[in-house]
């Protein structure tokens, strides 16, 4: 089969078409590589002439000051019309989001007509913020969510720019288009399947891919100090709660001056980031979650003890008894006490670890997710 993959945020597509391509098929993938990210794509859309070169990068911020136009939109559109010829002849194009393109919603909803009429058919996978997402984080019935300080008024609006497109008119429409002209809708995660079931939604409910053949697993040495790894993304340090983590790391250290080493990194490349916190025990990922997102379940392949999503929800979606991730909560005290706790019982680090590991190669197996993505699309 030929599959075309469009969008790139976290590494999922990626992995996914290594699945897909270990089980024989011919998989492109397609994206800009989301900004410093600079996840691989087979084809680039990415808006280099906006972004890398100083005159027209300024030329781009004017034009946007005096009329809220986007240059690097329009060089996206061009550069993927451009494509288009070669994006033909395929089984199944899967849309990583709505907005995939990165484009007015106009503008995609052409694209995306011409793209499907030149293929077979096109599923959607909801794995970020998208109309359904938003609309019910907005709504309050999640005890917290992504949207919390700016329910709570904790951030300006301005924070929440890019969530909050997608309830706007032309947002929404081209969410019902590209709903109803899929033969699916795949969540990652329950962080967006709880939500799509609430709106009720069918959704075919399938795990992040990861890679386990080519992740080594580290079984933790501690012999010295403990580290902590933070790595901070400003687009999103609102919405993952990371100020709760630097206000627990302020206390860790006047804490444990002697017991632990903190490690903080800021808007690094993907293959740098993951670099980076290979020397670590403990990694800090995001408050706002009730299931892991893919830099957590990489880092837990790896042998690390992460903060992040595994809420009652998760145990529950996995019959766990024991933890293989930390719960982090909302509250710099619960985080505090959570990382005092392994700090002073280094035992835990290393019983977590293991489980941590054995948790992704159980329900995360890049090869049997891929499996899971071809019944959903019924190929």
């Amino acid at each position: 089969m030929k599959i075309l993959l469009l969008g790139e945020y976290s590494r999922l597509h990626n992995s996914l078409k290594e699945g897909l391509t270990a089980l024989g098929h011919e998989v492109i993938i397609v994206g800009t590589g989301d900004s410093f990210k600079k996840f691989n794509t087979d084809y680039s859309i990415y808006p280099k002439l906006f972004s890398n070169y100083w005159f027209f990068r300024k030329f781009k911020n004017l034009v946007h000051k005096l009329t809220d136009y986007n240059l690097e939109e329009t060089e996206k559109k061009y550069r993927f019309k451009k494509l288009l010829p070669k994006l033909r002849g395929f089984d199944h194009i899967q849309l990583i989001n709505s907005d995939a393109i990165e484009v007015q919603p106009k503008q995609s909803l052409q694209l995306y007509k011409k793209l499907l009429s030149q293929n077979r058919q096109m599923s959607l996978l909801i794995c970020g913020d998208d109309t359904p997402i938003i609309e019910y984080c907005l709504s309050g019935e999640l005890k917290y969510s992504i949207l919390t300080p700016f329910l709570e008024k904790k951030a300006p609006q301005s924070y929440f720019k890019y969530s909050l497109k997608y309830v706007k008119p032309n947002y929404k429409k081209l969410f019902e288009w590209v709903k109803n002209n899929s033969v699916c809708l795949i969540t990652s995660d329950l962080d967006y399947e709880v939500p799509m079931k609430a709106m009720g939604y069918k959704t075919h409910f399938i795990p992040n891919p990861i890679n386990t053949d080519t992740i080594t697993y580290n079984q933790p040495d501690i012999t010295d100090k403990i580290v902590v790894f933070l790595g901070i993304n400003r687009l999103s340090y609102i919405k993952k709660g990371i100020n709760f983590f630097e206000d627990a790391l302020t206390v860790i250290k006047n804490k444990y001056s002697n017991k632990v080493e903190i490690i903080i990194t800021e808007n690094v490349p993907y293959n740098q980031y993951i670099k980076l916190y290979d020397r670590a025990h403990i990694l800090l990922d995001q408050v706002y979650g009730y299931d892991q997102g893919y830099n957590a379940l990489e880092a837990m392949a790896k042998g690390k003890v992460v903060f992040t999503g595994a809420e009652t929800e998760f145990t529950q979606q996995y019959n766990l008894k024991e933890r293989v991730a930390i719960n982090a909560l909302p509250d710099t005290k619960a985080i505090v006490n959570e990382l005092s706790y392994l700090i002073e019982n280094p035992n835990e680090i290393k019983a977590i670890s293991l489980r941590a590991r054995s948790f992704i190669e159980k329900e995360h197996n890049y090869i049997k997710i891929a499996e899971k993505y071809l019944k959903a699309w019924n190929l």
